[in-house]
């Protein structure tokens, strides 16, 4: 056989998609971009406000501190009554089991699911238990944009109205398109392309509702994920050996909750009943929060930034507990029912983590120690390579720390691919 014959022709370049092909998606991103920010924002906006109310309101009224052990427990198995009576008795029974979805991607929740689904979402976002909006805010957004992209446009494909819909609130819910487009390209990794064309072609319309949900969010409540930590100058060999060293412990310690994960859900799971798992988790949750402080409350990120802004506040041992507890809060709230994403929390974890690791050692920086932290963790728990190294980064605005980052995802990674994952099958075993 000769050597031309044995050298394998180069794959052919994807066919150029014209701008005809690609106009008509302009005006269905833009409104399922503004759409999915505005549905967020009513839903947080209503989840701050009842939690000023429970948390606030209600304990001042009693005379009694809002953020005291008795109120934390008896507020925390309060919602998980509330959200336990929504789950039992509302149609659909505000969708599938939490911990066998992942971020998104999974096929369109039915209409009357979501009024449940909204419902114990705001109550777990106002109660206190450690999840984020994300995960159901996404599964209702794309069922509600899957939903009327239908009727609008019944020619389009249904592909279109769910990766423009979960794109576009991952744009509302990091305020930057950057986080979307980073998972829509993770996601069409190794799949056909929706459009026979190239990856910035298929990114187009996702990009573009995902700019729309982030602009929108921007002007209304102007979110921000920077922490306002003194920015890394130059770095040294000590700033790259400690983001390799933390990220790595921090990665070893998320995949030990990982792998507790079936076990604790089997645990709830063998009670049957939402009104008997809901409220002894929310009991748990209570507990934990009565030992691991205020801090360890609720999704996770305006709590970094009060860990952020005074980074030598607490000593090594309080870091340490707030660690381990939110930790473990996070897998009690995923493995009982409330409906929740888990990369809020996470972010939390990884920043107190870190955070311990500069009180032990002050010689690694606090601005490392937190983004080594956060990346570690979420590698663990979310599986999601960019959208970890995205949000790394982007809580400490250093190019610097993005190339530490960028080193330092590299073993971590290692210690996490190819094992367990924090989601679920339907039999209860642990996704790999």
């Amino acid at each position: 056989m000769s050597n031309e014959a044995a050298v394998a022709p180069p794959p052919p370049a994807p066919p150029a998609v014209s701008a005809r092909t690609l106009l008509p998606l302009v005006a269905p991103a833009l409104v399922v971009g503004v759409g999915c920010s505005l549905l967020f924002l009513a839903v947080s906006g209503a989840a701050e406000k009842l939690q000023d109310v429970l948390w606030t309101t209600l304990p001042d009224a009693l005379g009694i501190g809002g953020y005291g052990s008795l109120w934390m427990i008896v507020m925390l198995t309060l919602t998980g009554v509330l959200v336990g009576l929504v789950v039992w008795q509302a149609p659909g029974h505000a969708g599938p089991d939490p911990a066998t979805l992942g971020l998104g991607g999974e096929e369109p929740l039915p209409p009357y699911v979501l009024p449940g689904l909204i419902v114990a979402t705001a109550l777990m976002l106002a109660g206190g238990p450690s999840l984020g909006p994300e995960n159901p805010i996404i599964a209702t957004n794309v069922a509600v944009a899957f939903w009327l992209g239908r009727k609008v446009l019944p020619k389009a494909p249904g592909t279109l109205w769910v990766s423009l819909a979960s794109a576009a609130t991952l744009g509302a819910l990091f305020g930057t398109p950057v986080a979307a487009a980073l998972v829509v390209s993770e996601a069409l990794a190794g799949k056909p392309m929706p459009i026979k064309g190239s990856l910035w072609d298929n990114l187009f319309a996702p990009l573009l509702a995902a700019a729309a949900g982030a602009l929108t969010t921007t002007l209304v409540a102007s979110p921000s994920f920077d922490l306002g930590l003194p920015p890394l100058g130059r770095p040294g060999w000590g700033d790259l050996l400690a983001a390799i060293v933390v990220s790595c412990a921090a990665a070893a310690l998320g995949m030990a909750a990982v792998y507790a994960f079936p076990h604790v859900h089997g645990a709830f799971g063998r009670l049957r009943h939402p009104m008997l798992m809901l409220p002894l988790g929310g009991l748990v949750l209570g507990l934990l929060g009565a030992l691991g402080g205020h801090l360890t409350l609720f999704k996770g990120l305006h709590e970094v930034g009060e860990l952020a802004a005074d980074p030598e506040g607490w000593s090594a041992g309080q870091f340490a507990v707030m660690t381990v507890v939110k930790l473990a809060a996070l897998l009690v709230a995923a493995s009982c029912g409330f409906r929740g994403g888990r990369i809020f929390p996470a972010v939390f974890v990884g920043a107190a983590f870190g955070l311990c690791a500069h009180a032990l050692v002050p010689g690694v920086n606090a601005s490392v120690g937190i983004s080594a932290g956060v990346l570690g963790m979420l590698l663990a728990i979310t599986r999601q390579g960019w959208v970890s190294l995205f949000t790394a980064a982007v809580l400490v605005a250093s190019p610097a720390v993005l190339a530490l980052m960028c080193i330092a995802s590299l073993p971590a990674w290692l210690l996490v691919t190819g094992r367990a994952q924090m989601q679920l099958s339907e039999d209860g075993t642990s996704l790999h």
